[in-house]
């Protein structure tokens, strides 16, 4: 047997094979999944005899992880540590450091008596991490590693009648942990299934399933091979198919994709076993440069997939495989990339199922080599080739009768050399239908795709022109500029981002080149940790006291690790909606684009009403509107509607594509318990806003000096007191936030984050200084002021102006100008009002505004904002980010009323802002029962305790959020500089 820290294949073991779909296979097999003994040692040197049965061991469950076998109270097993790129150990290959937690597993098992009359027993893992020894009664048998890898022993000549004792050694650390170092919790132990298996005499030992999809003809062949038997037979009992194996039938079929995903039981039968596999006829192709599915352009819009489970990390069940497609399905994701390893082979069962393309990429990533060089970097090295191309080929054998997937990734940054080239060569004898993938191979010599993480917009718009910078190489640049190009990571969506998604989304629309992309990440890594008190909170690198950690860099989905969506994924859904509907340039029209390649519209409803504030002024349906795929239209408001007069709020004309039912393909992730699948919205303003009618009051001053101003009080230094009843802790002009994840980070090409470049103007410590207060000739009361930070001459010189809506009226106007001084840096965080009022229930304070909404949007992330009327609290209101970070921004307002615990109002009315001379509908409104300095203190949502005041934002603007933490900083169309605004409100008020 070999060692963990040797490079060499794994021993024991019988050849790769396919995984067919648990139950459709009627040889036998029995579960071993359940409670085995376990024994925890500091070294892989255990000492532990494989004869030791473990009486007197703990027990633990299989499939799990040792690190979380308490989880979320208890660590027993050592606990779970992150890092993303660099080796937590020293790198010195194949080798890795003594100190190696190991696992002795036993369990026993009776092998079955009717086994015993023929074929073959089979042991077979589908997942341990990271270097494994099997032993069965007592005798070493095997070694294995490719912990995402399936693993298949055979145990007939070793294994007895009655029952049978199975020892398996887990190391945490192994020579193979140098190709596994893949941004995810370093997590060990048997953490998939384990099943014993009856191979009968004659049975499927293997079977390779070619259905394709001709769609000049509407045919679909189909061959399957057998390996293992002689004599098999297919059958497709639907198609009247019935041939031999290995014999190639045609049938006119409905093909398969992920928009309509079709699939047929295929029936292989052999002398020993019959197996039903679900197929499903497609082609996929590359011609002049375009990724073709069954002959159409298909854009990728897609995320990247680790498996995770708060509880149980990489031990996802297949309730979580499922919850997730379904995720996907219901926010318009069409592809996945499985990163960065093979997943579970059930969750390629659920992407054929439901419909979803499926990138499936490799166990290998060599990212940690980057510091150095990649000075003995794996992938160059010829000592690592077998055990390279072991794992593609098993990847290959496991899972490709599977019609969800569309491309092979080699793996995922583990650099370039001599074995990309080995690996290639050995999918492509394995299957030669689907292209290869690997972001690593810039010259693209060995792939059929090009192939990039994180390009910027510009440089993707290049690329999908053609006129990218060449490769020094002519005959491999022109061989490159004949490849579609992929980004198979973009849009870092760590915290609250990823920004500029809609940006990338326009410009693979526009370029056939471009197959799309797919978002960093799908979930938020988050392991469930409880306090001392009780508490559980999501934990990230650094929170299981790990020396050596990349923090919270494991944070970055879509959805939360309880997988409740973030604003970003109801964004996603938005922006790759299949039916886009846009205002079309002058606003006075929507753009209708039928993005399916296979489908038109005739399954959704187009829904239209004109609503202003909380009325609906009229409704209807577009009932003959139908598009063809790719066909578009313009559609506008009917021309007689009945509009009001115009007010501060705009009336809106909203167009939305429904989907009221479900067919037979869509009924698997359609939610009819949540209504009518609203597939997107677009929306012009047919009536923009306008200013309010202009207060007319009188401020008085009393000779305490007190200066009243409707139900407004202020000292004689302009200082607001109290406003409507409700004591006010602060008014002043604001410029920060607190960061977001990408905030604090530099962006691609860039110097200083955006964090840096605020701090470094003081923004974090804005204060004001009242220059004077006086009550004008009009009436008005004008309180001028200069705010700005420590150890910088830059400032905002503002300018406040009071005044009742008229005279005995307590309701009052409030117009701020705010004038930059001084040299400012590229950006800052927002620019508006900050107002904070005395309130002990402010999470419960409720908020119903007119704006866009209902979830929380961005200058660039605003696509899934529709203008309408919404309420929530001001606890609902806060996005519970795995991080703490600046959130819950509604862009737009032109009311909110809130009602306070004890019954009162304050209603705040907004006319349109100016910034930089330009108008601006209303304002961005943000509500916190904490202050912007507490949120970027805090480690966890459970460190934020509101502090008995309600922190209210009215901002004319704020920088957008771009996704710097791992990608590009905020495009220039949303980034905020330091200009002229001018903010106007009006507070109403009535008392409880």
């Amino acid at each position: 047997m070999t060692r963990h820290d040797t490079v060499s294949l794994p021993t024991g073991t019988v050849p790769a094979r396919f995984r067919p779909p648990t139950g459709s296979s009627d040889a036998a097999s029995v579960s071993l999944d359940g409670p085995w003994r376990f024994r925890l040692f500091p070294s892989a040197d255990t000492g532990a005899d494989p004869a030791d049965r473990g009486d007197g061991w703990d027990t633990i469950e299989v499939p799990g992880h040792w690190q979380l076998a308490g989880a979320p109270d208890a660590w027993p097993y050592s606990t779970p540590a992150y890092s993303n790129v660099l080796y937590p150990f020293p790198v010195e290959p194949p080798f890795v450091p003594d100190a190696n937690p190991t696992g002795e597993y036993r369990r026993t098992f009776e092998l079955p008596e009717r086994w015993a009359t023929g074929g073959r027993a089979y042991l077979r893992f589908e997942g341990v991490d990271s270097w494994f020894e099997v032993s069965l009664n007592g005798t070493p048998i095997a070694t294995s590693h490719g912990s995402r890898l399936p693993t298949e022993i055979d145990i007939t000549d070793v294994a007895v009648p009655g029952e049978n004792l199975l020892a398996v050694r887990v190391t945490q650390w192994s020579a193979l942990s140098y190709v596994e170092d893949q941004d995810q919790w370093w997590l060990s132990g048997i953490f998939r299934s384990v099943t014993l298996e009856h191979r009968p005499e004659a049975g499927v030992a293997h079977a390779r399933v070619l259905a394709d999809f001709d769609h000049l003809t509407g045919t679909g062949s189909l061959t399957v091979d057998v390996e293992g038997a002689t004599g098999g037979r297919v059958t497709v009992p639907e198609l009247g198919i019935d041939v031999a194996a290995g014999e190639t039938a045609t049938a006119t079929v409905e093909p398969w994709s992920a928009e309509r995903p079709r699939l047929y039981d295929v029936i292989v039968t052999a002398p020993g076993e019959t197996i039903t596999l679900r197929a499903g006829f497609r082609t996929v192709s590359i011609e002049d440069g375009v990724f073709l599915v069954n002959g159409a352009p298909v854009k990728l819009r897609g995320v990247n997939r680790h498996e995770f489970d708060p509880l149980r990390g990489r031990a996802v069940t297949p309730e979580r495989m499922l919850e997730d497609v379904l995720l996907m399905k219901r926010h318009n994701v069409n592809a996945v990339r499985t990163s960065h390893y093979p997943p579970h082979p059930h969750f390629l069962d659920l992407c054929d199922e439901h419909g979803l393309y499926v990138v499936d990429e490799n166990d290998l990533e060599t990212h940690g080599f980057i510091d150095g060089g990649w000075t003995g970097n794996p992938v160059d090295d010829p000592a690592w080739e077998d055990v390279l191309v072991d794992r593609a080929t098993r990847t290959v054998r496991r899972d490709a009768h599977h019609p969800s997937i569309v491309l092979w990734s080699l793996g995922n940054e583990a650099g370039s050399g001599r074995n990309v080239s080995a690996m290639a060569a050995a999918v492509r004898a394995l299957d030669p239908t689907r292209p290869v993938h690997y972001e690593g191979d810039w010259s693209s010599d060995d792939v059929d795709v090009y192939s990039r993480m994180y390009a910027t917009s510009e440089e993707t718009e290049l690329i999908g022109q053609g006129i990218e910078a060449p490769l020094a190489r002519a005959e491999a640049d022109a061989r490159r500029r004949q490849m579609p190009f992929v980004q198979c990571e973009y849009a870092h969506a760590m915290g609250n981002g990823p920004g500029g998604l809609s940006d990338y989304d326009a410009i693979f629309d526009r370029y056939p080149r471009l197959m799309g992309g797919f978002i960093w990440e799908w979930i938020d890594h988050g392991l469930t940790r409880r306090d001392a008190d009780g508490t559980e909170f999501a934990a990230y690198g650094g929170d299981f006291g790990e020396a050596f950690h990349d923090g919270t860099f494991i944070a970055d989905g879509l959805v939360l690790p309880d997988r409740t969506p973030a604003p970003s994924l109801i964004e996603v859904a938005a922006v790759f909606a299949p039916v886009r509907i846009d205002e079309v340039p002058g606003g006075d029209a929507l753009l209708v684009r039928n993005r399916y390649a296979f489908r038109d519209t005739s399954h959704l409803t187009f829904e239209w009403s004109l609503h202003h504030g909380d009325d609906v002024l009229a409704s209807g349906t577009f009932e003959d509107l139908r598009l063809a795929p790719g066909e578009e239209t313009i559609v506008r408001p009917p021309t007689d509607l009945p509009l009001p007069t115009p007010d501060h709020t705009p009336t809106w004309w909203t167009l939305r594509a429904v989907q009221h039912t479900a067919d037979a393909l869509d009924e698997s992730w359609f939610d009819d318990a949540a209504g009518p699948f609203v597939v997107s919205a677009g929306q012009v303003t047919v009536t923009p806003a306008v200013a309010q009618p202009v207060a007319t009051g009188r401020a008085h001053q009393a000779a305490d000096g007190i200066v009243t101003v409707g139900h407004a009080r202020f000292d004689a230094r302009g200082t607001l007191l109290e406003l409507h009843g409700r004591p006010v802790a602060e008014l002043r002009v604001d410029a920060w936030r607190a960061p977001t994840d990408n905030d604090r980070r530099e962006g691609s090409w860039t110097d200083l984050s955006d964090e840096s470049v605020w701090k470094e103007s003081g923004l974090h410590l804005l204060a004001e200084r009242k220059i004077s207060a006086e009550i004008t000739d009009d009436g008005a009361f004008v309180v001028t002021a200069r705010t700005a930070g420590p150890r910088t001459r830059n400032g905002f010189r503002t300018v406040y102006t009071w005044r009742p809506v008229a005279d005995g009226s307590d309701d009052v106007d409030l117009h701020v100008s705010i004038v930059p001084e001084g040299r400012w840096g590229q950006s800052i965080a927002r620019l508006g009002v900050l107002l904070v009022l005395d309130e002990p229930g402010a999470e419960d304070v409720e908020v119903r505004w007119h704006g866009l909404g209902p979830e929380e949007s961005y200058s660039d992330s605003r696509v899934a904002a529709v203008g309408g009327s919404y309420v929530h609290t001001v606890r609902e209101l806060q996005t519970r980010y795995t991080h703490p970070q600046e959130n819950g921004a509604r862009r737009g307002v032109t009311h909110a009323a809130l009602r306070f615990p004890d019954g009162s109002d304050l209603t705040l009315d907004a006319s349109p802002s100016r910034l930089g001379g330009r108008s601006v509908t209303g304002v961005e409104l943000s509500l916190r029962p904490w202050s912007d300095s507490a949120l970027d203190a805090a480690a966890h949502p459970h460190d934020l305790v509101p502090d008995g005041k309600l922190w209210m934002h009215l901002d004319a603007a704020q920088h957008g959020l771009g996704s710097a933490a791992c990608g590009p900083g905020v495009l220039p169309n949303a980034r905020l500089r330091a200009t002229t605004a001018e903010v106007s409100v009006r507070f109403v008020s009535r008392q409880g």
